[in-house]
């Protein structure tokens, strides 16, 4: 079990891109460390309105009154509650990667398997921890195929993957690789979400089949 130090379920990122590539959905960027305070709010106060009560029952009405603050204030950053679900979608995202390579740092996974591996167990972490998070996967709420839409979580999850596999055990990637990277990640998504459908908590099994089935799909591609 790793001991490493792991960022706050709440770390906020809130420069125009994050770490991992997505460009945040906020109407504009705050500046002063007041409104970014203000930003802070209403992003946790959203993540725990969607674990009380789903994303369809979410309003921006009652994300202002959780956070105290104005409704204009809501406005002034997020066009609707879509953009702030997909906002708190992009912190999860960086949250995510910061946990990983925090661990992978702790204890640097032996194999592509063993990272694997580490990776889903992170994954499914999340859905254990981080208000919001399940709720917002499980239901499909953030909806990739907008015109609109941000990059997907998919997309940034397998970039990143394919940048470990060539930093950490020096396996280079190519398009193939590429689109056999994202369809393991689509796949272990899935796999995780159906893990959750099952179990609240998570079924044992399907987290277990989610490994078998991502590092079995991988090994075709991979040494």
């Amino acid at each position: 079990m790793s001991t490493a130090t792991v960022p706050a379920a709440r770390q906020p990122t809130m420069s125009p891109v994050s770490k991992f590539g997505q460009t945040h959905s906020l109407r504009r960027l705050p500046v002063q460390e007041r409104s970014a305070a203000r930003v802070r709010r209403m992003l946790d106060a959203a993540a725990d309105l969607i674990e009380e009560v789903g994303y369809d029952r979410l309003s921006t009405t009652a994300i202002a009154q959780r956070a105290d603050v104005a409704i204009g204030s809501v406005y002034q950053f997020f066009g609707d509650k879509r953009s702030l679900a997909e906002a708190l979608s992009q912190r999860y995202i960086d949250l995510y990667f910061e946990r990983l390579t925090a661990r992978f740092d702790a204890e640097p996974p032996a194999d592509w398997r063993a990272g694997v591996e580490a990776a889903i167990a992170e994954y499914v972490h999340m859905y254990r921890t981080a208000p919001g998070f399940r709720v917002l996967h499980l239901a499909d709420a953030i909806d990739p195929g907008r015109a609109d839409a941000v990059t997907t979580g998919g997309d940034v999850i397998a970039d990143q993957i394919l940048a470990g596999l060539a930093q950490r055990f020096g396996i280079g990637g190519d398009d193939e690789l590429g689109k056999t990277v994202t369809v393991a990640v689509e796949t272990g998504q899935a796999l995780v979400r159906l893990a959750f459908r099952r179990d609240p908590e998570g079924c044992t099994a399907s987290i277990a089949e989610a490994n078998g089935v991502v590092c079995d799909y991988l090994a075709r591609r991979l040494p």
